[in-house]
């Protein structure tokens, strides 16, 4: 990092570098963008993946963004502020989607609930509310009252234009319109409502007979205020949210954030804990992996493959309700360590599955993954390569079949991770087979992490004493884990009482299916729903 340091002081003087467990940069917003392209770009630097965007609103301070970036080729991370310019009523970031595919995706989300307006960035459009909401959610005075906003009946407003905000040679901002969809185009409606999805999206979906030409996405139909609702809730209350964004990946997100408020508020967790936590962890992603297999072959016309991976995941189910009390939303990992100890038939139960997975996996494999017609409708189809993968901010198992070794338990490994024995699986071809056969490798990697820890979880507390008022110091944190669909980060910032100031929450399905308009370009409509499957994005951890 003091290389890091010495480099950056170097290229722009005027940044104030803060220390801490992620370098902080605050930029100039004239500087930015061409501070961006360095980072990006400079060898020694080389911040290719954008992690997130985090809108903020620091009351009289002015509002502004935290943007974290990862290095693939060093595993270093920054992260760095920019404040943004003009007044209260339109605060003004310049763009950085011309860098970073996913960053026009970002800009529009913090768009929607901050009011910042990017520079350059070609859609400027809300991404999760209606076009016509009055106010801006994520902004500290914000007006809840529910007469401005009220509940409606009508078919939403939909428009093929959207405000650019230009800057001119003498720096004069001009507003423009731009067309989404071309008047000749051909606009028909995938969703809201398509089991593929996964939840209820919309893709508005131009064609040139079955070629597809663009997509436009909807999102925001169970959009539920997460992140809103958490600014009035005390810590542990933040904690029962997780569940509701991936259902499949309950237990990793609960540990994400678990970890985080420990790291703040300086809490060590015993030994017991952190094994009981990582098991849940590889359980659930066996589980999630399982059911993408089945359903997705069921979306693919292979509807007996359903019943085959429903029996493993039912088992793996089984074996979290006698422990946790529940079949989906478990509510296990707490402040501390866990709710409660494991269920005395935990160690033989999870052994059975053991015993049971290896033959199950070799008929999946038999029954479908060498099927000619499976792999016709797989194969070379929605090609994502990792160069995009990169750009589009797509991790997870979908950025691992692209040739991106992204494993977070790996590249930058938490609780006992890097003492655990077991492979990163990657693939080159970056289709939609890849991306199946990632998930299903996965499943034997999962196996192999939990057959070392069964017979060796340690004695102790499951549960660590945390105060019973829980304050966190000033101060702002971010982590990271390997969800089951791939990278899941929280940033969380303090100022010092129950609630937290901010807590921002960057999910891996966002980004897997904003990247569905650039891997469906020139496929045709009837693989639309091969691709999308493929990337095995679930809505609610989208519209949050």
């Amino acid at each position: 990092m003091s290389n890091i340091r010495e480099k950056i002081s170097t290229l722009l003087p005027e940044a104030v570098i803060e220390d801490g467990d992620i370098m902080q940069v605050t930029v100039p917003d004239a500087k930015w963008h061409d501070f961006a392209k360095t980072l990006r770009d400079d060898a020694d630097l080389s911040f290719d993946f954008l992690v997130t965007i985090v809108g903020m609103d620091w009351k009289d301070s002015g509002m502004g963004c935290i943007y974290y970036f990862t290095s693939t080729k060093f595993n270093t991370h920054i992260s760095v502020k920019v404040m943004a310019g003009g007044d209260r009523e339109r605060p003004l970031i310049h763009s950085i989607f011309d860098l970073w595919a996913i960053a026009t995706v970002f800009e529009r989300e913090v768009y929607d609930f901050f009011g910042i307006i990017f520079i350059n960035n070609p859609d400027m459009r809300r991404l999760f509310l209606n076009i016509d909401w009055k106010g801006y959610p994520l902004r500290k005075d914000y007006d809840d009252d529910p007469n401005l906003n009220p509940v409606s009946t009508e078919n939403e407003r939909q428009t093929d234009f959207t405000d650019v905000w230009t800057e001119t040679p003498d720096g004069k901002i001009e507003k423009h319109e731009r067309r989404i969809f071309q008047p000749e185009d051909f606009v028909v409606n995938i969703g809201p409502q398509h089991p593929a999805t996964h939840g209820v999206l919309r893709f508005r979906t131009a064609v040139d007979g079955e070629t597809i030409k663009k997509i436009d996405i909807y999102l925001g139909y169970i959009h539920r205020g997460v992140e809103k609702i958490c600014e009035k809730l005390t810590y542990p209350q933040t904690l029962h949210f997780m569940d509701r964004l991936d259902y499949f990946s309950a237990h990793p997100y609960h540990h994400c954030l678990c970890m985080l408020i420990e790291e703040a508020a300086g809490i060590q967790i015993s030994r017991r804990a952190q094994v009981i936590r990582v098991l849940m962890d590889e359980l659930s992603r066996i589980a999630s992996h399982c059911l993408f297999i089945g359903t997705y072959c069921m979306d693919l016309g292979a509807t007996t493959m359903l019943f085959y991976t429903l029996r493993v995941r039912e088992q793996i189910l089984d074996i979290m309700e006698k422990t946790c009390g529940a079949r989906m939303t478990f509510n296990y990992d707490c402040i501390g360590g866990v709710m409660q100890d494991l269920h005395p038939d935990f160690v033989k139960d999870v052994h059975a599955l053991l015993d049971v997975l290896p033959a199950n996996i070799k008929e999946y494999n038999k029954v479908f993954t060498g099927n000619v017609i499976a792999r016709n409708r797989m194969e070379n189809v929605g090609v994502l390569t990792r160069e995009d993968a990169i750009s589009w901010a797509v991790t997870g198992p979908n950025g691992r079949g692209s040739g991106w070794a992204c494993d977070v338990r790996k590249c930058a490994p938490y609780s006992i991770y890097s003492e655990l024995d077991f492979d990163e699986v990657v693939r080159e071809e970056g289709d939609s087979m890849a991306r199946f056969k990632v998930r299903m490798d996965e499943m034997v990697q999962s196996a192999r992490i939990i057959a070392q820890l069964i017979d060796n979880i340690p004695e102790g507390e499951y549960c660590v004493k945390v105060p019973k008022v829980l304050k966190l110091p000033v101060g702002h944190w971010f982590k990271m884990v390997e969800g089951c669909r791939g990278t899941f980060g929280i940033y969380l910032e303090s100022d010092g009482t129950v609630n937290p100031y901010r807590l921002k929450i960057a999910p891996p399905c966002l980004p897997a299916a904003a990247v569905v308009d650039h891997i469906t370009d020139g496929q045709k409509i009837a693989d639309l729903i091969t691709i999308g499957g493929s990337l095995d994005y679930i809505v609610p951890d989208i519209d949050r």
